[in-house]
This record gives C-alpha cells, structure tokens and sequence, in this order.
C-alpha cells in the first residue's frame, strides 16, 4: 500500500506539475511582445497600360515595305523592325517601427509600355497585303514577350519590396539602400533575357528572320 500511496502522490505531483506547465505557456503566449512584428503587407492590385504607337512604311511589294523599315523604323541602339519601351514609377511608403526599425509597408507599381510597330498603307496590292499582315502579327508578337518580360520584372520587384525591413533604421536609410542594391540585380536580368530572346529569333532560322523571308521573297 504504500507503494501504491507513493504512485498516486506521484501521478498527482505530475498532472500538478503539468498543469503549472501549461498554465505558464498560456500565460506566455498571451504575454504581448515589447514591439510586435509588422505584418507583411498584401500587394495592391494593378495592371500594365499598353500602348501601341506606329511610324509609316511606304512600298507595293514585301522588299519595298522592308527597305522602307530600315529606313524609318525605330532606333534601339540599332535599327529595328519594331521596338517595345516602358515608364515605371512607383508609390511607396516606409514605415518606421517601434523597436528603430524600418519597413517598407507599401510598393505599388505604374507601368506604361509602350509597342513601336511599323504600319503598312491599307490599299497595298492584295498578295502583298496578306503577307504584310502575317508579318506584322509576328512581329507584334515578338514585341508582346517584351512586354511581358517587363511585367514580370515589375511583379518580383513588387513582391521582393512589400515587408522588406531593415533593423536599427530609424530615418528608413538602409532599407532604401538594401532596396536600391536589388532594383539593378532586376534590371539586368530582364535586359538579359531580352537579349537571349532577341538573339534566338532574329538569327538565321528564328521565328522574326523568317517574317522577313517570307515578306521579302517573292511568291
């Protein structure tokens, strides 16, 4: 019997012990930290705005239109067939925290791109017609991947600076800096893929090299 007594006190002594336990770690949780931590803002909503601008090509036949585009068409460090630009501007707002910190609790983005496409006169002969419009669809969409390469940019910028925080940064001075530092790192990515993309369809066999075959040779 006392062994059992002994059992008993022990089994109590525990469930007593673990109730002392759970109680504490309620207490703790309910306990509120000195300087909570900003809750990672969602991003806003937002779309691009596109724009399509042109510049007049003149000729009767495909060889005529496309010796009309290198003479005319747009100059993006060479002279191009079409070109694809964009304006970005942004709305932000740093937050300083309680605990010197800073965050940067808002990065809504404005983007405007803008496609330069060559335009063709309506009453070109009707062979000649045809395949202008099968060049230009191509084209357009050659220049529409650019865009989207831009968007994407845009996007994981957005989504890299929403909560991005910076400790013992009361004025929000490092923050900008930790910022600033990644903005290049995105810029040089997406004009790199923009170069692998031109370098793939504009080379001998690509998808823009055959548009200008199939424009410029006659049937």
């Amino acid at each position: 019997m006392p062994r059992l007594r002994s059992r008993l006190a022990t089994s109590s002594f525990i469930a007593l012990l673990a109730s002392v336990l759970v109680a504490g770690t309620t207490l703790a949780q309910q306990q509120p930290l000195p300087f909570p931590p900003a809750p990672k803002p969602h991003a806003a909503p937002w779309q691009p705005v596109e724009q399509t601008k042109t510049y007049t090509v003149i000729g009767s036949s495909g060889i005529e239109l496309y010796r009309s585009i290198g003479e005319r068409g747009p100059a993006a460090g060479v002279q191009a067939i079409a070109h694809t630009s964009f304006k970005l501007t942004w709305t932000r707002d740093y937050r300083p925290q309680p605990d010197g910190a800073c965050v940067l609790a808002v990065a809504k983005p404005k983007l405007t791109i803008t496609y330069t496409l060559p335009k063709a006169s309506a009453d070109l002969p009707a062979g000649v017609r045809e395949k202008w419009q099968r060049f230009i669809t191509g084209v357009e969409k050659h220049e529409r991947v650019h865009g989207d390469q831009i968007v994407d940019m845009v996007r994981g910028i957005q989504a890299f600076s929403l909560g991005l925080r910076a400790d013992n940064d009361p004025g929000c001075r490092k923050v900008r800096e930790k910022l600033q530092a990644r903005l290049k790192e995105f810029s040089d990515e997406r004009v790199k893929q923009s170069r692998d993309f031109d370098k793939v369809e504009l080379t001998e066999g690509g998808a823009v090299h055959q548009l200008i075959l199939a424009l410029v040779n006659t049937p």
